[in-house]
C-alpha cells in the first residue's frame, strides 16, 4: 500500500535507517577496529558520506537522490565485523557450504534477516534499491538467485548489463568516500604520512595547490582542505564525464541504460589517479604491519566463533540455532555482529584472546 507522504524510495530509506542493521554499523569496523579510537569511520559513518556524496551528485544530474540514498544507506549491512578480514575468514569458513559474499549478505539482510514487520521478512524493499545494494555477486550465486527471482536482481550479472544510474553512482561515490576517509584515518592514525603521500597525485596536487595558497598551513587543516579539494574536483569531474557519456549514448529508457557501457563514470585521467591511490592504500595502509596484527587476529576471532557455534548451535539465539540450514544461521549470526560483541562471544565461548598490541 502507497505511503500518502512519501515515495516508495523515500520509504526504503526509511525502513533502512530504522532497521536493526543500520544501527549495528556505528560499532563495525571500516579499517581501524571500534575500539582503536573514537574519530576513525565505521561502517556506518562511511555509509553516511557515501550518501552525501551520491545526494548531491544525483542533484546535479537530475537523477533520483531518494533512491541514490536509500542505496548509500543499505551497501554495507551485509558486511561481518572486523572488515575484510571477518569477511575473508567466514568465506574461508563457508566453503564447504556456498561461501559467503558481503553484497549477497546485504540483500539477504533486507530480505530476510530483519524482523520487523507482522506480514513479511526483511524491510520489502523495491526492486531498484535491492538492485544497488547488489553491487557484486559471482556467477554461481547469481544463477542461485535468478532461479529463486527471474529476471531478478541479479540477471545483469548473467547478461552483462548494468544496473541503474543511481546505482552506478552509489557506486562511485563509494569509491570516492573510502579513498577520502582512508587518508584521512591513515594519517590520522600516524600509519602513513604526508610525505608518502608526495608520490601520489590524486591528493598530493590538492595538498600543494593549498600550501601556495595558505603557505603557514599545516597539520589537520591542511589535511581536511586537501581532501575536500580532492572530492569536489573528483565530484565535479564525475559530472562532466557522465553528462558527457549520457549525450553520447543518449538512453531513452531504463533498458537502455542496461544495455549501454557504465554510464556514471571517472574521466579516463580521473580514473587513472583514482586507481593510483587504492594502489598506494592498499600497500601503505590495509597491508601496513599494524592493521595485518590486527587482521590476524580478527581472523581468529571469527573462525574460532564459527566453529563454536557448529559444534555448539544452541548457544544462539533459538530463532538461529533451529534454523535447518545450520551454517548459513551460523554465518548470518557472526555477520550481523558488531565488533565489540564478537569479541565479548569469543571471550565467553572459547576464551580471552588478548587484543593485538600496537
Amino acid at each position: 500500500m502507497p505511503a500518502p507522504t512519501r515515495n516508495d524510495f523515500q520509504r526504503d530509506r526509511d525502513r533502512i535507517v530504522h532497521s536493526t542493521a543500520f544501527r549495528r554499523l556505528v560499532y563495525k569496523t571500516q579499517v581501524f577496529l571500534n575500539h582503536e579510537g573514537d574519530l576513525f569511520r565505521t561502517r556506518l559513518t562511511h555509509s553516511l558520506e557515501v550518501a552525501q556524496l551520491g545526494r548531491s551528485i544525483a542533484r546535479a544530474l537530475g537523477l533520483n537522490e531518494d533512491l541514490v540514498e536509500a542505496v548509500a544507506l543499505a551497501h554495507d549491512l551485509g558486511h561481518t565485523p572486523f572488515g575484510h578480514a571477518g569477511q575473508d575468514t567466514l568465506n574461508e569458513c563457508m566453503q564447504a557450504f556456498g561461501g559467503f559474499e558481503h553484497n549477497l549478505q546485504s540483500l539477504r539482510v533486507v530480505d530476510h534477516l530483519e524482523e520487523r514487520y507482522p506480514d513479511f521478512d526483511g524491510l520489502n524493499l523495491t526492486f531498484e534499491t535491492r538492485e544497488g545494494i547488489l553491487k557484486h555477486c559471482s556467477v554461481r550465486n547469481a544463477q542461485m538467485l535468478e532461479a529463486q527471482e527471474p529476471s531478478g536482481v541479479a540477471a545483469r550479472f548473467l547478461t552483462k548489463g548494468q544496473p541503474s544510474l543511481e546505482a552506478q553512482l552509489c557506486n562511485i561515490a563509494d569509491e570516492m568516500a573510502y579513498n577520502a576517509h582512508d587518508i584521512d584515518d591513515g594519517v590520522r592514525s600516524g600509519l602513513i604520512s604526508l610525505s608518502q603521500l608526495e608520490d601520489v597525485a590524486l591528493f598530493d596536487d590538492y595538498r600543494r595547490q593549498v600550501q601556495t595558497e595558505f603557505a603557514d598551513l599545516s597539520g589537520r587543516r591542511l589535511l581536511y582542505e586537501a581532501i575536500r579539494r580532492m572530492l569536489s574536483d573528483q565530484v565535479y569531474d564525475v559530472l562532466q564525464a557522465t553528462q558527457s557519456a549520457l549525450e553520447h549514448h543518449a538512453p531513452e529508457s531504463v533498458e537502455a541504460v542496461r544495455a549501454a557501457p557504465a554510464l556514471v563514470l571517472f574521466s579516463a585521467p580521473m580514473q587513472q589517479r583514482s586507481t593510483q591511490l587504492k594502489t598506494f592504500l592498499l600497500h601503505h595502509l590495509y597491508r601496513h604491519p599494524q592493521v595485518m596484527q590486527t587482521t590476524d587476529w580478527a581472523k581468529q576471532v571469527v573462525g574460532e566463533l564459527f566453529a563454536a557455534y557448529l559444534s555448539r548451535s544452541q548457544e544462539m539465539p533459538e530463532g538461529h540455532a533451529k534454523r535447518d540450514n545450520l551454517p548459513r544461521a551460523v554465518a548470518d549470526y557472526i555477520a550481523g555482529m558488531t565488533d565489540r560483541f564478537a569479541s565479548r562471544e569469543h571471550a565467553r565461548l572459547v576464551g580471552q584472546l588478548p587484543a593485538p598490541s600496537h
